[in-house]
């Protein structure tokens, strides 16, 4: 090791320590940010909220949904009956609710079938919106100060005065056929902000204000109540929490995700990577050389490709294209989006339609297309013509 390095590492040594002094002698500040996450006890954590809800709930059961709600209730589905294994209310908790379109459906199947989701989020996802013929509107206000409250008289008395955190999201639009009013929240103006929505056999209920289910709120005067007359609307069933920690974030939320939130092992952490970078610099320098320059290998696979598929047409052996384009489509399908392709019946094709985003209707006409070319003994050009047709269709979304 020269003297340069020493010079370098004795500094690094040097910071680390006063950075370590420093962070240990100042008092933590709060962090404001708002996670929703039932693991915190930040002030728009909710932490309380989780820990309280199966006494709120008078001790129904509380699953916590790790997974998206597509994952969770598909598996949990009986395709034989038609029918949900598990019965309850989903329950999601956030500022923001961003989901794909395949859980947003999974959701309005699990209501369908006489199931409750409990939604409490400034926003919903547009499929969502649609279904239920609702829209959330934003009103800009300089005072975060508000009140919320419920529309029943016999809940009058448990309103929650807002002062932090809150954002002027309402429903500026409601189908007044099948909606029902439970709520109201005032910043300048009464607007609503709780809905209970009919869903076929099922109900919607959709709150826009999350922040005064967080920490801070529930540990204020009697804001408990309100929370508490809220949830009075949901059924006597499993509660399945829609869970921030989902699984495949395990690591993230362990070892790592705790050095990087202390600030002290945040710093070590820092300084690590850049003694680390600083080593790489310094020994590249002293090891670099010349690479030779490797031309890479001419691509070939176009024109054998085309070759091959000229002695195959030239041939007329239409069954035999048929038969190949077949197994590339099933195989693509099965590397492309995980699905089996060994029983091609209805639940196939609706999973198929899902994942790529095509019409049922035209993923039906392909897939018993394809059973129908498999049964023929032999198969002719326009066969072959119609099946590729059909298949380019499908490829093409339109």
């Amino acid at each position: 090791m020269n003297k340069t390095v020493k010079i370098y590492l004795g500094l690094l040594i040097v910071l680390f320590i006063a950075a370590v002094a420093i962070e240990f002698s100042q008092p933590e500040p709060i962090d404001w940010n708002p996670t929703y996450n039932e693991e915190h006890s930040k002030p728009y954590g909710l932490k309380v909220f989780r820990e309280e809800l199966a006494s709120i709930m008078q001790g129904q059961e509380i699953e916590d949904i790790k997974t998206t709600p597509y994952q969770y209730f598909d598996e949990n589905y009986n395709w034989a009956d038609s029918l949900y294994n598990v019965e309850g209310s989903y329950m999601y908790i956030n500022r923001f609710y961003s989901t794909d379109d395949i859980s947003t459906q999974e959701l309005l199947d699990f209501a369908a079938h006489g199931n409750t989701v409990f939604i409490t989020s400034g926003n919903l996802p547009p499929k969502l919106r649609d279904s239920l013929g609702v829209d959330i509107s934003y009103a800009l206000n300089r005072s975060t100060k508000a009140r919320t409250w419920l529309a029943n008289p016999v809940f009058r008395g448990d309103s929650i005065k807002v002062e932090k955190g809150a954002e002027n999201a309402y429903f500026s639009k409601i189908d007044s056929t099948r909606s029902t009013v439970l709520g109201y929240q005032e910043f300048k103006e009464k607007r609503i902000n709780f809905i209970k929505v009919k869903h076929h056999y099922g109900y919607f209920y959709l709150h826009t204000q999350p922040v005064v289910f967080t920490n801070y709120y529930l540990l204020k005067d009697r804001n408990y109540n309100y929370i508490e007359d809220v949830l009075s609307y949901l059924p006597e069933q499993t509660v399945f929490f829609d869970s921030p920690n989902k699984r495949g974030k395990e690591l993230g939320s362990s070892s790592m995700r705790y050095i990087l939130s202390q600030p002290a092992l945040r710093w070590a952490w820092n300084l690590a990577l850049l003694t680390l970078l600083i080593f790489m610099i310094f020994n590249a320098k002293r090891k670099q050389r010349i690479v030779k320059v490797i031309k890479p290998l001419r691509n070939t696979t176009v024109e054998f490709t085309r070759t091959i598929g000229n002695l195959y047409y030239e041939t007329k052996d239409h069954q035999n294209i048929i038969d190949k384009k077949i197994t590339y489509f099933f195989e693509k399908i099965r590397n492309d989006h995980y699905l089996d392709t060994q029983v091609l019946n209805d639940q196939f094709i609706k999973n198929l339609a899902l994942k790529t985003g095509n019409d049922k209707l035209k993923v039906k006409k392909l897939i018993d297309l394809i059973i129908h070319l498999r049964s023929k003994t032999v198969c002719d050009e326009g066969d072959l013509l119609r099946l590729n047709k059909a298949i380019e269709e499908f490829y093409n979304k339109k």
